[in-house]
């Protein structure tokens, strides 16, 4: 596949560039600061210097490729717009290349549903939703733009990310995985990655989690 990656430097998306040239994919990784990518040099990878809140920096990006991801994610815990606002970009710019598939990541703090144990539902969400709130009413922004855009998305749902090595993981389909409180960065982009390459994934939310 061909693949384009924002937030290609940040945690999870240093390793999703770096399992999608594993795999054989051609990756454009889209960055502000291209010095940081750490695969530079790879016959396989494009990297783009532009800024993601400019679709029209960014179109010529993800023109021709297979699918896109969204690793941007919040610094720190203050008022943030970087995840809902990229999205609005990212689509805005796949619309105008005639792209279709987008996959973003937010996270599963923000979502109390079936998956989640009695515990999780009344003592731990509502205490992390408090610490979290301004990421957390991001990611509702984003997801919402998402679901709104038309294209062949599909949402990624984490939970508290470490630096972990990988491991097995569990999903579960437009819902949180019970128990599942923790996942390393890098099974998030193998998930990612994975999830891109589904197409029973279009249109719906994966959780995830150990």
């Amino acid at each position: 596949m061909r693949i384009t990656v924002f937030g290609a430097t940040g945690g999870t998306g240093e390793h999703l560039v770096r399992l999608a040239l594993e795999a054989g994919h051609h990756v454009t990784a889209v960055v502000r600061d291209p010095a940081r990518v750490r695969q530079a040099g790879h016959p396989a990878l494009d990297v783009v210097r532009a800024d993601v809140m400019d679709p029209a920096a960014i179109t010529e990006a993800v023109t021709g490729r297979d699918g896109v991801v969204s690793a941007l994610g919040p610094r720190g815990t203050g008022e943030t717009t970087v995840c809902s606002d990229g999205a609005r970009s990212i689509i805005t710019a796949l619309r105008a290349a005639g792209g279709r598939r987008l996959v973003v990541v937010t996270a599963s703090g923000h979502v109390v549903d079936e998956g989640d144990g009695p515990f999780t539902r009344s003592v731990v969400k509502p205490v992390v939703g408090r610490f979290l709130r301004h990421a957390f009413a991001d990611f509702v922004r984003t997801e919402a733009a998402v679901r709104a855009s038309g294209l062949d998305w599909t949402l990624m749902r984490p939970p508290r990310l470490t630096d972990g090595r990988p491991r097995a993981y569990r999903t579960a389909t437009d819902r949180n995985v019970r128990g599942g409180h923790f996942l390393s960065r890098a099974d998030l982009a193998r998930a990612s990655l994975d999830a891109l390459a589904n197409p029973r994934t279009v249109g719906h939310t994966v959780g995830l989690g150990y």
